[in-house]
């Protein structure tokens, strides 16, 4: 595919509770990173953002993050909040940068200390990932926060991770790792504690919003028929047109099809670095005599 790295898309707001979106691709990864923003206040949130990473040399770098501070700025935006929607294994997020860059809180769901207890034993940290210490909110299922004139409100999405979360705010739902684009259909759920089953719950519940819902999604690669990364769909277009989910598909062919192409699947190549610092909020681990961090990576675990 094409190097998409410096495409950005807006998505209008369409009235009253509607928050303007702007999508920033982050092409190494095929991650969206998102803001947010209320139209009449230009308060707003950033949602799954990107810290780079080099996995050849074990290098992280902020230019995406970077990226999405500059569109704030450039918009005249105020950055509220800066938010999860469930501990990433393709990519490092920025979370802890953009905390202490810019002193927003930053939030993730509070499932979130259920998947830290998975990998504690798969890192041997036993007394390691505390998510309390690294996220100024754990947020549940049906909690409600205010961005300006905006409500978000969160809907627990679990399948790809125990503890993935959705934001809801007005007509826009920040889908993440659940939906893919409707040529693409839904995304993997074989990592510890995903399920393809209770992804096909998680889905239901996100196209039982209504139709005109713009669905964001958290990633995209393209394909063989569109070289362009797309990462907006409504409910109604993936009713009619998503390949995993679309209206007449049963759940059993669906966990079927999610199962069977799961297992053609390797492990991302972040995966194992990235994970020990999402558990962190996006903090490397802390650094040793030498005032240097180290990845800790578990051999013939996977």
């Amino acid at each position: 595919m094409t190097d998409h790295q410096h495409l950005t898309r807006h998505s209008a707001s369409t009235g009253a509770g509607s928050p303007d979106v702007w999508g920033v691709y982050e092409a190494d990864t095929g991650s969206i990173q998102y803001v947010a923003a209320c139209p009449q206040t230009g308060k707003a949130a950033v949602v799954d953002a990107v810290l780079n990473f080099d996995p050849a040399c074990a290098r992280t770098s902020t230019e995406s993050a970077e990226r999405v501070l500059a569109l704030i700025e450039e918009r005249d935006l105020t950055l509220e909040r800066v938010l999860d929607t469930h501990p990433h294994a393709d990519h490092l997020m920025a979370s802890h940068w953009l905390r202490e860059r810019t002193g927003a809180p930053n939030a993730i769901g509070e499932k979130v200390q259920d998947i830290a207890e998975l990998w504690r034993d798969f890192y041997h940290e036993p007394d390691g990932f505390h998510s309390e210490r690294h996220f100024d909110a754990l947020l549940a299922d049906g909690d409600t926060f205010e961005v300006g004139g905006l409500t978000f409100r969160v809907m627990l999405s679990p399948g790809h991770t125990l503890g993935s979360i959705t934001y809801v705010a007005g007509d826009s739902a920040f889908v993440h790792d659940t939906l893919m684009y409707p040529d693409m259909g839904s995304s993997r759920a074989d990592f510890p504690g995903g399920s393809a089953a209770t992804l096909w719950d998680s889905i239901q519940a996100i196209l039982a919003l209504p139709e005109n819902t713009r669905l964001f999604v958290g990633h995209d690669y393209g394909t063989e028929d569109r070289g362009e990364p797309m990462w907006e769909a409504t409910v109604a277009e993936h009713l009619a047109q998503n390949k995993h989910v679309s209206q007449g598909t049963t759940k059993d062919a669906f966990v079927r099809t999610r199962e069977e192409r799961d297992a053609t699947l390797s492990l991302p190549d972040r995966m194992l670095h990235a994970l020990q610092v999402n558990l962190r909020g996006g903090a490397l681990p802390a650094p040793e005599g030498d005032a240097n961090s180290y990845f800790k990576i578990p051999a013939n675990r996977f």
